[in-house]
């Protein structure tokens, strides 16, 4: 078993208090994805794992077994790098043996090892190669056979896509869950782009300021986000808010938006009446009603080809709408925004907390 747990976990450097008490529980065989801004503590906590940095406070577990004070060598780990780490002087076929021959691992064992990650990995006819004479995913693949030749009870990635373009990028992503999917290795990626987190992974964990704002299944934090943060982080074009005031009438709720308009509050909202609310709505529960929605002013209109998203501002915010049917908006322009209640969301402007209950 290779569950990994995080308990109560801080890091300090200096007098910055960059990791605030984590607490993540990864089951075995697991690809759990930590996503958030630059800063958020995310690589650190990955480095605290591999035992590239010190645990200020809390535990840290692989398989049951407490690692805060083992060595990275004794962890049983395996780490991808942004920069894919192979030694230029060395083939392929040598960069993926390096670490059992340091292990002193039997020439048969190896061979057959290395072979074997090859052929997973498709580079069986690349092992002759030197590694500037391959391409970045071809790189980044014999960084990960360095890997698996290994056979870790847990896999390390921080953030190994980010250096490729982004065609090449996404056919690594779908790569590396086919991989995962074969092996079952307990994985733990960081990145920083949330459509590799939802698109990979087996659990987000959503972090921001060294704190764990939420984690769960990748649908779960789409649907059911439980803070503004997590609303306008998870989701490619992010949720649109609009700050009103709550106004309720028997058993009826509306949203009183700045300019005087009212639109129906979230089925289930919670709020007491006058409370000040932050209505958030995606992209794609916009529709067209005209005479029926909110005046919004066209901004920006990019068609995309699959679909049409379009920037506009009602009254002073501003927000993306995205339609699979194609229109002719023009910037300049007034259309008839409507959103979905069943759909929306609402948040207490001054925790950022959800209302949905």
């Amino acid at each position: 078993m290779a569950a990994v747990s995080i308990k109560g976990v801080q890091k300090y450097f200096g007098t910055t208090h960059v990791i605030r008490g984590v607490d993540v529980e990864i089951a075995d065989g697991e690809f759990t994805v930590l996503v958030g801004p630059s800063g958020c503590g995310k690589s650190t906590l990955l480095r605290m794992i591999a035992g590239l940095e010190e645990i200020g406070q809390g535990e840290i577990s692989i398989g049951g077994k407490v690692i805060n004070t083992m060595q990275p060598k004794e962890r049983d780990i395996a780490m991808v790098f942004q920069n894919y780490a192979l030694y230029p002087h060395m083939k392929v076929r040598d960069n993926m043996a390096f670490s059992m021959l340091l292990a002193k691992r039997s020439k048969a064992e190896i061979a057959e090892r290395v072979a074997k990650a090859a052929g997973i990995l498709g580079l069986t006819e690349l092992l002759d190669r030197y590694p500037r004479q391959l391409s970045g995913g071809q790189r980044q693949r014999v960084a990960m056979g360095r890997c698996i030749v290994r056979d870790p009870q847990v896999f390390l990635f921080d953030e190994p896509l980010s250096n490729l373009d982004a065609k090449l990028r996404v056919a690594m992503r779908t790569e590396l869950k086919e991989l995962h999917q074969r092996l079952r290795t307990t994985s733990i990626y960081v990145t920083h782009d949330q459509i590799e987190a939802m698109t990979m992974a087996d659990q987000i964990v959503v972090m921001h300021d060294g704190i764990v704002e939420q984690r769960g299944r990748p649908l779960e934090l789409y649907d059911n986000p439980a803070n503004i943060f997590v609303a306008g982080f998870i989701g490619s074009p992010a949720m649109n808010f609009l700050t009103g005031t709550l106004r309720r009438s028997g058993e009826g709720a509306s949203v009183e938006l700045a300019g005087g308009a009212r639109i129906p509050a979230p089925r289930g909202a919670a709020g007491a009446e006058g409370q000040k609310v932050v209505y958030g709505v995606r992209p794609e529960h916009l529709a067209i009603a005209p005479g029926n929605g909110l005046p919004a002013h066209v901004v920006v209109v990019e068609p995309t080809g699959a679909d049409t998203q379009v920037f506009a501002r009602i009254g002073g915010s501003e927000i993306t709408a995205v339609f699979r049917e194609r229109h002719a908006f023009k910037a300049g322009e007034t259309i008839s925004l409507a959103p979905d209640p069943a759909h929306a969301h609402l948040f207490d402007a001054e925790s950022g907390k959800t209302l949905m209950q």
